[in-house]
């Protein structure tokens, strides 16, 4: 059985999700919970497997991002996926670096959430067909050289720029360079941000 807890804000979601669940043999529905803190609690007392997770909750309550860490902590960790309305790339970065492990939109067909539930479980990393297609195309516009992408894996890597000169036989200078030019093309202005939104492109691995 793959054992699933949901967080949702809305409990017509939690229901509608649960109804789409409980319908698959393998699956069980083990919690729901309404806030973020609720989800923390519950998936440290329940053990799940995949954690199905909103990003925006009710006034005053944290956003489903700043409890990713949270839940990935817990004793079995569980997989999180991300499962909103939210569909900019903004959000979608802050998830996967928050170590979420798929992003789904609420519009999904109920057989793209079983199987992504699944997949989780099995594993594989899952983003919404409607993203990937989008990113890919903007990765098609920007992407990285070798050189560019080489310095980006030893940036993810917590390399400086000095250690990176001596790893690639470069001057700090020209790394800085490659590094200006990352930051160009993905848009962002710092190696954390450049690092997030590689990664939620599928430009590198997420950790």
């Amino acid at each position: 059985m793959i054992r699933v807890l949901l967080a949702d804000d809305h409990a017509i979601v939690r229901r509608g999700l649960i109804a789409v669940l409980s319908g698959e043999a393998e699956l069980e529905v083990v919690g729901d919970a309404a806030t973020p803190q609720e989800a923390v609690l519950l998936a440290r007392s329940t053990a799940p497997d995949v954690v199905l997770l909103d990003l925006q909750f009710g006034v005053g309550q944290e956003r489903g991002t700043d409890v990713i860490p949270a839940l990935r902590a817990v004793p079995s960790p569980p997989v999180v996926l991300v499962l909103t309305t939210y569909d900019n790339d903004q959000d979608v970065t802050a998830a996967m670096d928050a170590g979420a492990g798929g992003y789904l939109l609420k519009d999904s067909p109920a057989e793209e959430l079983v199987s992504a539930v699944r997949r989780a479980h099995d594993g594989a990393g899952t983003v919404d067909p409607r993203i990937s297609q989008r990113l890919r195309e903007r990765n098609t516009d920007t992407a990285l050289s070798t050189r560019e992408l080489e310095v980006l894996t030893r940036v993810a890597a917590g390399r400086t720029n000095a250690q990176i000169a001596t790893d690639l036989f470069l001057s700090q200078a020209t790394v800085k360079t490659h590094l200006v030019h990352v930051f160009d093309k993905l848009a962002v202005t710092s190696r954390t941000e450049a690092v997030a939104t590689a990664r939620a492109r599928g430009i590198l691995r997420p950790q």
